[in-house]
């Protein structure tokens, strides 16, 4: 019996980031000494795309926007809330720069940790070193699959990815306040702005969400997850 693959335009892993936890005491200790907190307020761009890599950022609280562009146009490839890993692309010795921006959709702080200090607990705790291969096969996998709804999926079915990844996997409840703009939405659904605001109004006047101001709810789970779904 063949198994239908059921893609998501979400973009957020479900992976939990589970490498700290096999660290030794010893280990841990000496990743906080190499270790320091950073502060972003909204809107600050936290790393640069083609800046050289001098750490690995472990997201301690906020919301991240993760992105490449060439001057011109630009292409978000993930939001990041807390509990997550940036900037792992750049641990090989081969690839030692971003290889994208970040900027803070609200106020964040993130744990920078020394690169060369991270590379080598790679070395020396096998445990450790696949817990991290696995977030990034986790993050390969989920990227893959956004970009796949986004060539392959209507612009209901794109929004409605978007609108429960928030739900599901930042929030983890179905009310609450969106910290993100109609923009921010339409850049993560690969729309434009005003066609994410008339399908906002579609979803409220359908009775799938309520959206007021910047209080958001799911008000029909189930009808929204078919729209995601059917695409």
């Amino acid at each position: 019996m063949e198994i239908k693959e059921q893609y998501t335009g979400c973009t957020i892993s479900p992976h939990k980031c589970r490498c700290f936890e096999m660290l030794t005491e010893a280990e841990t200790k000496l990743m906080e000494a190499k270790s320091v907190v950073v502060k972003y307020k909204k809107g600050e761009i936290i790393c640069k795309q083609g800046s050289f890599a001098s750490h690995i950022m472990y997201m301690e609280k906020g919301l991240v926007k993760v992105f490449i562009d060439d001057s011109v146009n630009s292409l978000v490839l993930k939001i990041i809330p807390e509990g997550n890993l940036l900037g792992l692309s750049s641990v090989s010795d081969e690839n030692n720069r971003f290889q994208y921006s970040a900027m803070a959709y609200i106020d964040t702080e993130i744990k920078q940790i020394d690169i060369n200090y991270f590379k080598q607990l790679l070395t020396q705790n096998p445990a450790f070193a696949k817990e991290v291969i696995d977030i990034m096969g986790a993050n390969s996998a989920q990227i893959n699959g956004r970009f796949f709804c986004l060539t392959h999926k209507q612009s209901y079915g794109r929004l409605a990815d978007i609108l429960l990844c928030i739900s599901d996997r930042i929030f983890k409840t179905d009310e609450f306040v969106l910290p993100l703009s109609r923009k921010d939405l339409a850049e993560l659904s690969g729309m434009s702005s005003e066609t994410v605001i008339r399908m906002l109004k579609k979803f409220h006047d359908d009775g799938l969400i309520l959206l007021d101001g910047k209080r958001f709810k799911i008000l029909d789970y189930t009808r929204l997850k078919k729209i995601s779904e059917t695409g």
